[in-house]
């Protein structure tokens, strides 16, 4: 029996030395990162407002809404004339304030299909000069000017370009520098607009999800800043929505966005905007903040692009980088590159 002190050797362990060194940089992000399907805020968003119903749903929903309709409508008939018929001045009031409600009703209906309408020009617009811009006829480049004169006229965000457009438009005789034209003078001061309200919802997003601790309010905060940035922007080209025209749009760029994989973000774009591979590590709400932010840049460039009267050609299409960058400067620390 040894009575002296007992040496191991550590480097004879099988697969010691091959053993990594833990050192800040390359320690595990914290464990509730790690959760097995565990989604960010954006992407249940996303994946909740992008989902179809199914066609039973809205045979479900159609007749609920026909049923209560009816019946509501029934009951009201029933109540009136049994009102006029025992007080008619009653009566006459509560016909009246029915009137009126629907009176209301039918003017919300009106704006509603004339948000439609609008969403619907700026598509044809869209089309349009996207069809112009390959094909490379003048005459088609011109017409599309044309609508988009029509279309800003009288708006005084647009004045100075809309005046620089019509002095110098005949002097261009090719399509694409006549749309081009058109791009920089008309579009790139709503561009940066446009650009404002993508970084002001980034920024809201990621601050509640750094900073509020609730169930679930990184959700609700996600979902209602998209809506108000999508509607926005609709706003900015000229396509103000109603509320059925909000979620309808809001439906189709998260679609797109579902349909592309744009939803799924990796440590490449958080490490690269505020730093948020290191936060990430130190901050499990701090990391999910930058990634809500950069998800929220990519629906926001998703909506300009479905907003925009015209596909990026001659103006660049904004970076997602360099929004959430601008978005998060000095909330989270300042990145490094």
């Amino acid at each position: 029996m040894s009575k002296g002190p007992v040496l191991i050797d550590l480097e004879s362990e099988a697969g010691a030395e091959d053993a990594p060194r833990l050192t800040p940089s390359t320690a595990p992000p914290v464990p509730d990162l790690m959760l097995p399907g565990r989604e960010t805020a954006m992407q249940q968003v996303a994946a909740i407002a992008a989902r179809r119903p199914s066609r039973l749903a809205r045979w479900f929903w159609s007749l609920l809404g026909a049923i209560l309709t009816f019946v509501i409508s029934l009951a009201a008939w029933n109540y009136v004339t049994a009102l006029i018929a025992s007080n008619p001045i009653l009566g006459f009031i509560a016909t009246a304030l029915i009137g009126t409600f629907c009176l209301v009703l039918l003017a919300m209906a009106v704006r509603e299909l004339a948000a439609f309408n609008r969403l619907a020009r700026l598509d044809g617009v869209h089309k349009a000069a996207t069809e112009a811009l390959a094909s490379g006829q003048l005459t088609q480049a011109r017409a599309v000017v044309a609508r988009l004169e029509k279309l800003y006229a009288g708006r005084d965000d647009t004045a100075w370009g809309r005046s620089r457009l019509a002095e110098r438009k005949d002097d261009v005789l090719d399509a694409d520098g006549l749309l081009g034209l058109a791009e920089t003078t008309l579009l790139a001061p709503l561009d940066q607009a446009a650009m404002r309200e993508v970084e002001a919802a980034a920024r809201q997003v990621a601050t509640v999800t750094a900073i509020v601790p609730l169930a679930l309010a990184d959700v609700f905060t996600a979902l209602t800043a998209n809506l108000r940035m999508i509607r926005r922007i609709a706003e900015v080209y000229g396509g103000r929505a109603g509320t059925f025209g909000s979620w309808r749009l809001t439906r189709s760029v998260l679609t797109h966005l579902v349909a592309t994989g744009a939803v799924a973000v990796g440590d490449d774009l958080i490490g690269s905007v505020a730093g948020g591979g290191v936060l990430s590590k130190v901050s499990r709400r701090f990391g999910e903040g930058v990634v809500n932010g950069a998800l929220t840049a990519r629906v926001g460039v998703a909506a300009m692009e479905v907003c925009r009267p015209m596909p990026f050609s001659t103006v660049k299409r904004p970076s997602v980088t360099a929004l959430v960058r601008r978005a998060l400067t000095g909330l989270f620390g300042q990145g490094k590159d």
